[in-house]
């Protein structure tokens, strides 16, 4: 398979909390949300918006099966990262 599409969030402002990476914890603050999709996984990794590091958000990568589930779980992560609360990535 050679399927692959990606989507970027920038200026998300990460609920108390932040967001859990697989790298050392939560990161909170000002951050942009970047999913990669590519042969039936969502990859959703994040960073400080501006930064050069990115980080694995905790839960990843998720099975998807096509192009639109991969974007439903850039929305998820997206959301998930607003509400805080050490968010890690679920879905459906």
């Amino acid at each position: 398979m050679d399927t692959w599409a990606t989507w970027t969030t920038q200026g998300i402002i990460a609920g108390s909390g932040g967001v859990m990476t697989t790298e050392g914890g939560p990161i909170m603050g000002d951050l942009t949300v970047h999913t990669a999709w590519v042969d039936g996984l969502a990859q959703v990794t994040v960073q400080h918006t501006g930064a050069t590091e990115w980080y694995a958000m905790q839960g990843g990568p998720v099975p998807a099966a096509d192009e639109a589930t991969g974007r439903a779980v850039h929305q998820a992560a997206v959301e998930a990262v607003k509400a805080g609360g050490g968010a890690i990535l679920t879905f459906p």
